[in-house]
């Protein structure tokens, strides 16, 4: 179940990106990120996509990335590695549903400003069905662990988990850089469509701070 297609472009970006994050059809990386770009083709194995957010310049403070996603509540505990963006324009995402995805062009648990955004498949071929698939269960007022690469451990508490329509995910507020500092979760969900390959939604869990 792969996260490919959706479309959402930033007016204050000059490129845009799509976060390919739950499925079974594996995706290339690329290096410099692009805007949210649709896609019309279907791909012929479970397919779903989510929308990300335009690529910025790197930023002058060096990112301390997240290495690890623990939500006792569900039993999720997966490592996460850095993605990027392939050549189409969609987020990397590891082939495992059992690793998690950190978008390198946004923030990371310790920037001062910008929501964190993480996504793993919820299946993929030759694996099993992945922690994320969980995440439609979490309810409110639960706490999600993130430890960052300098070993700090960074505690949230989740505020909402919400189905979106692919083509209604509200990708600049997602992915924000400025006015927030929040922790994304996202993955696939809801009805998948034997014919095309993809499932209908993205299921988003956000999460706030514990000071």
């Amino acid at each position: 179940m792969s996260m490919r297609g959706i479309v959402a472009t930033l007016a204050a970006a000059a490129v845009s990106l799509v976060l390919a994050g739950c499925g079974s059809a594996p995706t290339d990386a690329a290096s410099t990120p692009p805007a949210p770009a649709p896609s019309a083709t279907a791909a012929p194995t479970p397919v779903a996509d989510v929308p990300i957010a335009a690529a910025t310049p790197e930023p002058v403070r060096q990112p301390v990335p997240p290495v690890r996603v623990a939500v006792a509540a569900i039993g999720v505990d997966i490592p996460v590695v850095p993605v990027g963006v392939e050549e189409g324009g969609f987020m990397e995402i590891p082939d495992d549903p059992a690793v998690g995805g950190w978008y390198r062009f946004g923030a990371d648990p310790s920037s001062p400003d910008g929501n964190t955004v993480i996504s793993a498949h919820v299946d993929f071929p030759g694996y099993p069905i992945g922690p994320f698939s969980r995440l439609r269960d979490l309810p409110a007022g639960e706490q999600v662990e993130v430890t960052d690469d300098a070993g700090t451990v960074h505690r949230y508490v989740i505020e909402s988990v919400t189905y979106y329509p692919k083509a209604e995910l509200p990708v600049n507020n997602l992915f924000a850089r400025s006015g927030t500092d929040s922790l994304v979760l996202i993955t696939c969900g809801g009805p998948f469509d034997q014919a095309t390959g993809r499932y209908a939604d993205n299921v988003v869990a956000v999460a706030t701070p514990v000071e």
